[in-house]
């Protein structure tokens, strides 16, 4: 009897259960509580931190293996079939659609297609935030290298300050793969707590007077003297040129951006792309986030997570997160000083990617200070010019490094 007991003990998972395995639980159920409770990201936090579960079950095979494992002579890998034989679905699922780089750009092709340039066309000037508030990406990368990381893993911790996961995890793929479920966690945790970041870093940089300009009255006081007179023609021209202009300029931004504004494109074409448009933002944009969030997931296992390095990465990647959003903020304040037509700060706020969740909350931050100062409109300008901004970005770091 005592045989048979201790062949069914050895037939569960019991006796490799470690205090790293349940610290690992705990990290992945707190993802999941984010997204199912609090509904922070719940579309992308749902499959990574149920990746991470799946991943950290002892004997389940889900887990992401080392490259080196699947590494073969002449800088080769496995074939898939060998990889999904030897390692599990997981690591067939990561290796060709992850490792690839495939993913990230097709879901910015569903993005595009669920974006509208229209705020950002109309507000140009507005635009211009949106860049500034990259400047988290290129400070931390300098903190980092200072601090000890190589150049690549410093570019690709400074990337979670464009507040884009795609972008982020994109970056990662090519300069520092070995990092990616860490970085992927921290960018879509922190994309997450934008609600909570954004609030916290405008009223430490912010006085109350400015959280009132009223940016309508702004506009009757100072009326734009550029109106665009045909805005519909302007959305399908725009796609068009900005992607030239940068295939030009960053070639390496082109994965990201190029399908980003080709997505945008069939939208705004109309009826004639209707059902690209519809395809785009629906069922190929839904299965690249299941599949990416599981695959992200499944890369942290204890073994890389529960490291010096990745505790490093959480905390850079916050300092990155506030400096980006301090630095649209500050770029605002110095604009109006020389401007008799002030900005709302917060719109320099929403110059992360985190659309449109961050313009959201810079509204109703600036409805709790004036109920009829609704900026929503504003603050996409400077969003929408911030996913741009933070493609742009990736593509020199990753031309540069």
């Amino acid at each position: 009897m005592h045989d048979i007991f201790s062949r069914l003990f050895e037939m569960t998972a019991l006796s490799a259960i470690t205090y790293k395995t349940i610290i690992m639980w705990i990290i992945a159920c707190v993802l999941l509580y984010l997204g199912i409770k609090k509904k922070f990201e719940p579309l992308l936090l749902v499959p990574i931190g149920f990746g991470v579960l799946l991943a950290n079950f002892p004997g389940s095979t889900m887990g992401i293996v080392d490259a080196s494992e699947v590494a073969l002579d002449g800088h080769r890998y496995k074939n898939l079939f060998e990889i999904a034989s030897e390692y599990g679905i997981m690591n067939f699922l990561y290796y060709s659609l992850i490792k690839t780089g495939f993913l990230p750009p097709i879901i910015f092709m569903g993005v595009g297609a669920l974006t509208d340039f229209g705020p950002m066309l109309r507000n140009l000037r507005l635009a211009f935030f949106g860049a500034a508030a990259q400047i988290g990406i290129f400070s931390v990368l300098i903190i980092s290298v200072l601090l000890g990381f190589d150049l690549n893993e410093a570019a690709s911790l400074g990337i979670i300050g464009g507040a884009d996961g795609p972008t982020a995890i994109y970056t990662t793929i090519k300069l520092a793969p070995h990092l990616l479920g860490p970085i992927a966690i921290a960018a879509y945790s922190y994309m997450a707590l934008v609600p909570v970041i954004v609030p916290a870093v405008a009223k430490l940089f912010m006085k109350e007077k400015e959280f009132k300009i009223n940016m309508k009255e702004m506009d009757k006081k100072y009326p734009s003297k550029n109106v665009i007179k045909n805005l519909k023609t302007a959305k399908i021209i725009f796609p068009i040129a900005l992607g030239t202009v940068i295939a030009i300029l960053v070639p390496s931004s082109v994965p990201l951006l190029g399908m980003l504004l080709f997505g945008n494109l069939v939208k705004e074409i109309g009826t004639s792309t209707k059902r690209l448009a519809e395809a785009a933002q629906g069922t190929i944009l839904n299965t690249a986030t299941i599949f990416l969030g599981l695959a992200v997931g499944a890369t942290m296992t204890e073994n890389v997570f529960l490291t010096p390095k990745t505790l490093g990465i959480v905390v850079g990647g916050f300092i990155a997160f506030a400096i980006s959003i301090a630095g649209g903020i500050l770029a605002v304040k110095v604009y109006n000083m020389f401007s008799k037509k002030k900005i709302n700060p917060l719109v320099g706020a929403t110059g992360l990617s985190a659309v449109p969740m961050a313009s959201r909350v810079a509204n109703e931050l600036a409805l709790k200070y004036d109920p009829k100062n609704h900026i929503l409109q504003y603050c996409m300008a400077s969003n929408i010019s911030g996913v741009i901004g933070s493609a742009v970005a990736a593509g020199i770091l990753i031309s540069l490094v």
